[in-house]
């Protein structure tokens, strides 16, 4: 089996400040780990890279000119004719992560994911729908989002039309605002959960279902062995496995070309007498354990009691994550 590649990737739109990001990473001392650097740079912006300024030799920038060269053969190439002991990927703001993940050579393991923003620009993207679509496809797999020019964005109602952007990809995605004096602010808006997670069932609202699905996902083992109940509709799939089903919520992204049916596993025996999309209310036990769906652990329900419903007054037909 191939050596394990760690993978460093930087995510934004063109101009977010990617290249200076990482021109300024490599040039710190502390991002040394011994190994030679393969740098994949996906999109060629004004900045260009000055190897000379590098903190540590043993690095080979190659660039790809068009997306047909994001595959695993060639990055496999690459990475062999480069002797890397590590990956640095400035991706292209333009193409899907999904797609990144396709095209990566099995033995290449994403260490880290920090997406950048332009200050100036980042409402505006985020407010056309096409492009809040790529910013949180980017925000979602992301651990750190830094908007530079941050003088841009530097008052209360756009730090809350931001925070409310990155809450909506992601409830553990970290905010920081850099402004043009190199110094930096980092976003405090409390996030608390609406509901009690050390209740004896956890009552999860019936516009919450989101936000409960992206936490639950992302700290699962908050979760493990606890109660919850909540309202969904019924969703039949082979890939949960036999007598188990979906009990999910259909959610809501960016806009309604991107709604989908998010939900976990669960474990019932009874599942033939619920039909496709009906509205229940179930309380299940939360497992953290092996599931095929994942490949690995991840979050799987075992239910308690699943009792037919109808939508209630009021209710949107999809959720949000935020």
């Amino acid at each position: 089996m191939a050596k394990e590649l760690p993978v460093y990737l930087f995510v934004g739109f063109l101009e977010s400040g990617k290249t200076s990001f990482i021109q300024e990473t490599f040039e710190d001392p502390q991002f040394e780990s011994g190994d030679k650097t393969l740098l994949l740079v996906c999109e060629e912006g004004e900045v260009e890279y000055d190897e000379s300024k590098f903190a540590f030799p043993g690095t080979t920038v190659a660039v790809l000119e068009d997306k047909s060269e994001l595959n695993p053969e060639n990055l496999a190439r690459l990475a062999k004719e480069s002797d890397a002991g590590r990956v640095v990927i400035e991706y292209n703001g333009m193409w899907l992560m999904n797609d990144l993940s396709e095209a990566m050579p099995e033995n290449w393991i994403v260490y880290q994911v920090i997406a950048t923003a332009d200050g100036k620009t980042a409402l505006t993207h985020a407010r056309d729908s096409a492009m809040r679509s790529l910013m949180l496809d980017k925000l979602a797999a992301s651990e750190l989002i830094v908007f530079n020019r941050a003088e841009a964005v530097n008052n209360e109602a756009d730090r809350m039309e931001l925070h409310q952007l990155v809450r909506q990809a992601s409830r553990r995605c970290d905010i920081a605002y850099e402004f043009a004096d190199g110094s930096v602010a980092y976003d405090d808006i409390p996030d608390p959960l609406p509901f009690d997670v050390d209740a004896p069932i956890i009552e999860i609202g019936d516009s919450d279902f989101g936000i409960w699905y992206m936490d639950c996902q992302d700290e699962p083992a908050k979760y493990d062995g606890k109660t919850v109940r909540y309202l969904a509709q019924v969703c039949h799939s082979d890939l949960a496995g036999p007598n188990s089903f979906v009990p999910g919520r259909f959610a809501m992204t960016c806009c309604v070309q991107d709604i989908e049916f998010v939900g976990f596993p669960c474990e019932y025996d009874k599942q033939n007498t619920l039909k496709q999309r009906d509205w229940i209310r179930i309380t299940a036990k939360v497992q953290h354990k092996y599931h095929k769906i994942y490949g690995e652990k991840g979050v799987v329900l075992k239910a308690i009691s699943v009792e037919p419903t109808e939508k209630p007054a009021g209710v949107e037909d999809y959720v949000t994550f935020y």
